[in-house]
Parts: C-alpha cells; structure tokens; sequence
C-alpha cells in the first residue's frame, strides 16, 4: 500500500468521523449515516490495498 493511499483512506475516514459527529450534534440522520458510510468505504479500501500488497510480496 503506497503512503498515497494511506493517507487517502485516513482522510477519508476522518472525514467521515466528523460527519459521523456533526449529524449525531445536529440530529441530522442522513449526515451521521452518510459518515458511517464515508468510514466504512476507506476501511474496504485500505482493506483491498492490504490485498494487493499480500499478492506482491509472493
């Protein structure tokens, strides 16, 4: 997994947590469920890079 990525996906996921957080403070629904999406998209990220890292060291 290239530093790029990483970075990326912890962005990501950051991002989501904030959105996570602002919709749980404001009662907005959609925003916390949008930032539970947002999360769970850079973890099946960072999950299929760790995949294709596993494939390059054979």
């Amino acid at each position: 997994m290239g530093l790029d990525d990483k970075i990326d996906n912890a962005a990501e996921k950051l991002g989501g947590k904030g959105k996570e957080a602002a919709g749980h403070a404001s009662g907005d629904e959609n925003l916390k469920a949008e930032g539970k999406t947002d999360q769970a998209k850079a973890d099946l990220k960072q999950a299929g890079e760790k995949v294709k890292d596993a494939f390059k060291k054979d």
